[in-house]
């Protein structure tokens, strides 16, 4: 299919210079005049918005969508093992694919494309991805050794579902170092390996974790991952908070992505992790709202705008995390970390995953700078049309591949029962 997008303000321009984009088969053609020739199937009237890559999520827990505010202000453990986790127990197939749709048609109407999942119910997220449209990377959180073969066999069966279907992708993940046992931890490099997939894990989120690791095994838990051989893969960590400069420095020895969720971090007491000094290292650092349960937000635009803000603030320096850069984090560096080629730029030859933002609102006015206005003034709320893989599914607000209506309704009924 072939579309053209006519009038618009692409985010790498000056804000005043309209151009058209060519789009063939789910990648960007052209920026700027459409090819010679060049028929397009539909044509979309840009009208002057801001044109820019769409967002990706690079990790959350789509499921837990159903959630939100079930369990705040909250310390950590608590809000995990207390909050989060008998409710989790409750939860069914049926109840995590709505949770999923839900938090799919969040992320859509606040510029998002993409999304990491990791998650318990096999199937949900993959689903709720197809059917509205969106770009899903899913990876069954596994924890062992108890359980563990069960838990992998999950695994590898959602894979085998859904490996022949286009934009969704795999990685495997063993929740954390709390829960998998080394030898299991070991195992599951050994799967990615042998299926050729990266790895997702959760490291180094809070204090506990970090003193835990210091116990019991005597050295932090980037060392400990280290020591045992865990890097073999590619491997994407989440939240990466409680951090040694020697931490750092190995985790850009192996080639480690970091994905930072600012919000989720705060909100559960348990810091922020330190981009500038990852990203001056060479880590390639993206960004992440983690779950609606400790968020409670799915929204790219408040991520990056923390992101870029809190760091200006504890490093004592307002250069640090510049606008530009954060949206890198939120857009390039999210799909390098997930291993999604082309994706996350708005050039000729890049996938077509495009959001217009609405100019025509006060915190719009004046546009100096594209960057500074998404990072800094932008809440989400002006996403007028999201464009995935070529494909128009959120257009002038409204979306054209879900009923949101049946949507509420499910979600209405499942929080009676959670």
């Amino acid at each position: 299919m072939d579309l053209l997008i006519k009038n618009v303000l692409p985010i790498t321009g000056d804000g005043k210079t309209p151009v058209d984009i060519a789009v063939s088969d789910g990648v960007i053609r052209s920026v700027g005049k459409a090819p010679e020739g060049f028929r397009p199937d539909e044509t979309l009237e840009g009208g002057g918005r801001l044109c820019m890559p769409a967002l990706i999520n690079a990790h959350t827990h789509m499921y837990m969508s159903v959630l939100r505010n079930a369990a705040d202000d909250l310390p950590f453990m608590t809000w995990l093992f207390e909050g989060v986790m008998p409710r989790e127990n409750k939860m069914d197939l049926d109840q995590a694919y709505w949770g999923s749709l839900l938090s799919c048609a969040e992320m859509i109407r606040r510029g998002c494309s993409t999304f990491n999942d990791m998650h318990l119910f096999p199937g949900a997220a993959a689903k709720a991805a197809m059917k509205i449209g969106m770009r899903a990377v899913v990876n069954r959180a596994v924890t062992g050794p108890e359980g563990g073969e069960r838990r992998i066999k999950e695994m590898l069966g959602e894979i085998e579902e859904f490996k022949g279907c286009k934009n969704v992708s795999f990685m495997i993940a063993p929740h954390a170092i709390y829960t998998c046992s080394t030898e299991y931890l070991l195992k599951l490099a050994d799967i990615a390996e042998e299926l050729s997939l990266p790895v997702h894990i959760h490291l180094s989120e809070s204090v506990a974790e970090m003193n835990d690791c210091l116990r019991d095994h005597g050295c932090t838990p980037v060392e400990y991952l280290v020591k045992i051989g865990f890097f073999k893969n590619p491997t994407l960590a989440a939240h990466c908070v409680q951090l040694t400069e020697t931490d750092i420095l190995l985790l850009a020895e192996h080639g480690v992505s970091v994905v930072s969720n600012p919000k989720s971090n705060l909100k559960l007491g348990n810091g922020f992790a330190p981009l500038y000094q990852l990203d001056k290292a060479g880590v390639n650092v993206c960004l992440g709202t983690d779950s609606a349960a400790s968020n409670n937000s799915l929204n790219m635009f408040s991520e990056l705008n923390y992101a870029a803000l809190i760091h200006k603030g504890t490093n004592g320096d307002p250069t640090v995390i510049p606008a530009r850069k954060a949206f890198e984090m939120a857009t390039v560096n999210g799909a390098k970390a997930l291993c999604i080629d082309n994706l996350g730029k708005l050039e000729e030859g890049w996938k077509a995953d495009i959001v217009l933002l609405d100019t025509d609102v006060p915190q719009m006015m004046p546009i100096r700078d594209p960057f500074a206005s998404v990072v800094y003034a932008c809440d989400g709320s002006e996403t007028d049309t999201v464009i995935i893989d070529g494909k128009v599914v959120y257009k002038h607000k409204e979306f054209t591949t879900i009923d949101t209506e049946e949507l509420y309704y499910h979600i209405k009924q499942i929080t009676e029962v959670i």
